[in-house]
């Protein structure tokens, strides 16, 4: 059996970045957390590649536009490049909950999309790190390796406990790339 690619998929809202109930609809509302900033750049360094899949559907309920979202993409990618790392894939769904497309998480479309712009034969085994169920469930359909921040909304998450079996769960992105990078040293040639 093949070794599983060295990636990992990250949720946004909440794991990179501050969330908001009320939606993230600027560039000025777009704060990041410094340390997953600094988290993406170590794992990149490291030779992970990262990709972020992100339901957005603040573009489909009129908050703001796709040109917004790719302000703050920009800026995203922009900060991990400033401290030495780089994004190599951003998926996103824009579409309401009702709209019945095969994105949205908790289904796996976005993660295929990565799969497929990063010219991978599987994602199986890679890991998707997120702070919500539905993050979670979106990485088990594809066989993900699972691991839970209790940033965002992952401390309500990790409370409710459903669905958690097989997930790791760390404080932050910076908690789990510490983790991710000390097993990485430990394992045996």
């Amino acid at each position: 059996m093949s070794e599983p690619p060295k990636l990992i998929i990250l949720d946004r809202d909440g794991v990179i970045n501050h969330d908001s109930n009320a939606y993230i609809k600027s560039l000025n509302e777009w704060e990041p957390y410094v340390e997953s900033i600094h988290a993406i750049a170590r794992l990149s360094k490291a030779g992970w590649m990262v990709a972020v899949a992100t339901n957005q559907s603040g573009i489909a309920r009129g908050y703001y536009s796709e040109h917004t979202l790719a302000e703050m993409n920009r800026e995203l990618h922009r900060q991990v490049n400033q401290a030495g790392g780089k994004i190599d894939c951003i998926a996103y769904c824009p579409h309401g909950p009702d709209d019945d497309c095969d994105c949205r998480k908790p289904l796996p479309g976005l993660l295929y999309r990565i799969q497929s712009a990063l010219k991978l034969e599987t994602i199986a085994g890679c890991w998707m790190v997120g702070d919500s169920l539905r993050d979670l469930e979106a990485g088990a359909a594809v066989g993900s390796r699972l691991a839970l921040v209790r940033t965002g909304k992952g401390s309500r998450t990790e409370l409710h406990g459903v669905g958690l079996e097989r997930t790791l769960i760390f404080d932050d992105l910076a908690a789990f790339t510490d983790w991710l990078l000390r097993e990485e040293r430990c394992r045996p040639c």
